[in-house]
C-alpha cells in the first residue's frame, strides 16, 4: 500500500458585488486543503486584489443543481467593481496545471510586473539562521511525509522561527496559499518574513515574494534567469542551492550576514552570483 499525494481541479469563479452571476475566471490543479487561502492569493499575485476590501466574500456556490462533491471543488469570490473590472483584463479562461503559475495569461505584459517601488525593507539574515530554515521548513511537512509527492512554501522571521506553512501539489499553490493567509487575516506587507519554498525558484515563485514585499526569498533548488532578473529589479535578496552548509545569492546580498563570497561557475555570466560557505 502506497500513499498517494491528492490532485484535484479547482475552479475559481468571479462576481461583482455580493450578487449576480458568476464567471469563470480560472481551474487550478491543487491539493485540497486552504482553498480560501489559495484563492485569496491567487487574485493577489495577479493583480486583482490592491486592498483588503476589494474581496467581499468567498463561498462555495450555492446553486442547487450543482452536485454536492463537485460544489467542493468551485470557489466563487466575491469583489468589488474596482477588482472585478481588474479582473476583466487578466481573463485567462485556461487550466492551469500543478507545476504552472503564469500559464495561461494573455499576453506578456500581463505577467511582467508594472514598475514600482523596490522592496523597503531592514530585514537582516545571518548565514547561520539562512542554512537551518531548510530542515526547519522540511519538519512541517507532514503530508509529505507521508506521500513523498508535494512542495512546501514556509515563512520564518529573522530569528530563524517558522511563522506559518503550507503544503501543496503545485509550488505556485503552496506559495498562494500561504501569501493568501497572510492577506486575509490584514497583516500586510510581508517584509518581515523569509520565504523559503523547496522546489526550484521560478519567475512565477519570485514575483509573488516581490508583491508581497518579502524582501528575502531562499529555494533548495535553483532559480531561473528571469527570476534573477527579477529580484535584481524588485529590490528582492534571491538565494538558491540552499544546501547546508553552501548556498548561492544571486541578488541584493545586504540582506544575509556572514560567510564569505567566494566564486561560483556562472553558464550564464550576466547572472551574478556570490558562493557562501
Amino acid at each position: 500500500m502506497d500513499s498517494l499525494a491528492v490532485e484535484e481541479p479547482l475552479e475559481i469563479r468571479l462576481r461583482a458585488g455580493g450578487s449576480g452571476p458568476a464567471e469563470a475566471f480560472v481551474t487550478t490543479m491543487r491539493t485540497p486543503g486552504h482553498d480560501d487561502d489559495l484563492a485569496a492569493g491567487l487574485l493577489f499575485a495577479e493583480g486583482i486584489l490592491a486592498e483588503r476590501a476589494d474581496l467581499l466574500d468567498l463561498a462555495r456556490p450555492s446553486d442547487p443543481r450543482i452536485d454536492p462533491e463537485l460544489k467542493e471543488n468551485v470557489l466563487v469570490a466575491s469583489l468589488s467593481d474596482a477588482a472585478f473590472a481588474r479582473s476583466s483584463v487578466l481573463k485567462r479562461r485556461t487550466v492551469m496545471g500543478s507545476a504552472c503559475g503564469v500559464c495561461g495569461k494573455t499576453s506578456i505584459e500581463n505577467v511582467l510586473p508594472k514598475d514600482g517601488p523596490p522592496i523597503a525593507s531592514s530585514l537582516v539574515l545571518s548565514s547561520a539562521v539562512l542554512v537551518a530554515l531548510p530542515e526547519r521548513l522540511r519538519q512541517s511537512q507532514s503530508v509529505f511525509g507521508e506521500t513523498g509527492g508535494l512542495h512546501a512554501a514556509g515563512l520564518f522571521d529573522a530569528e530563524g522561527r517558522l511563522c506559518a506553512a503550507r503544503e501543496d501539489i503545485g509550488r505556485h499553490n503552496a506559495v498562494d496559499k500561504l501569501i493568501g493567509s497572510f492577506w486575509r487575516d490584514g497583516r500586510f506587507p510581508l517584509s518581515g518574513f523569509v520565504l523559503v519554498v523547496s522546489g526550484r525558484a521560478g519567475f512565477e515563485i519570485a514575483q509573488k515574494a516581490a508583491a508581497a514585499g518579502i524582501p528575502i526569498l531562499a529555494s533548495v533548488s535553483a532559480p531561473s534567469s528571469l527570476a534573477v532578473e527579477l529580484a535584481d529589479a524588485a529590490g528582492l535578496t534571491l538565494v538558491g542551492f540552499l544546501r547546508p552548509p553552501r548556498y548561492n545569492v544571486y541578488s541584493h546580498r545586504r540582506r544575509i550576514r556572514g560567510g564569505g563570497p567566494g566564486s561560483v561557475e556562472k553558464k550564464d555570466a550576466s547572472i551574478p552570483s556570490d558562493n557562501m560557505p
